[in-house]
């Protein structure tokens, strides 16, 4: 999703840890909230359901059975209790639809962060691909906090609705 098509925003991108625990990648998703109270826009992406072993090229805008039960479950979650993400890693498909963290540990930042702020985290970016991929991606709002004055704000996102998956780059 083309979100700041001038490049007119100030980006720092951070490393993951694979060797570290779920456990610490949830706190530092939660310790990132300092950075929303200066107006830093924190922004995760991914996809919730990654196995490129499982790919089919024959499905372009689907989902197998076991991405979408994953996918709605990792989407209940986020959107009722954040902080509890690592709960996903009981469930039955999670091993298929997370066969390695690096497109799944962003959604557990943005949830220690959500956790945080006592939010849900909304769906910025939804859909499948080839049946063994979401497109899904999540975000916070994106509103400056009520009455702080900070003389060099950072840049807010313009209005977002749910677009298609084949319609983005996030």
């Amino acid at each position: 999703m083309h979100s700041f098509p001038k490049a007119d925003v100030p980006v720092l991108q951070l490393s993951i840890d694979a060797r570290q625990r779920f456990e610490y990648h949830l706190d530092l998703g939660a310790r990132l909230q300092k950075l929303r109270e200066r107006s830093v826009l924190v922004l995760g992406s991914g996809n919730v359901v990654h196995n490129l072993r499982a790919v089919d090229w024959s499905q372009p805008d689907q989902g197998f059975d076991w991405a979408r039960r994953f996918d709605d479950a990792a989407r209940e979650i986020l959107a009722d209790r954040p902080g509890e993400i690592l709960r996903l890693q009981e469930h039955p498909d999670f091993r298929r639809a997370v066969p390695t963290p690096d497109h799944f540990l962003p959604a557990v930042y943005v949830a220690g962060l959500a956790a945080a702020e006592g939010r849900p985290a909304r769906v910025l970016v939804d859909g499948y691909a080839y049946g063994s991929l979401s497109m899904t991606a999540y975000l916070l709002d994106v509103d400056r906090p009520k009455g702080m004055q900070d003389p060099h704000p950072a840049a807010g996102l313009p209005d977002l609705a749910l677009v298609p998956a084949e319609d983005t780059n996030t």
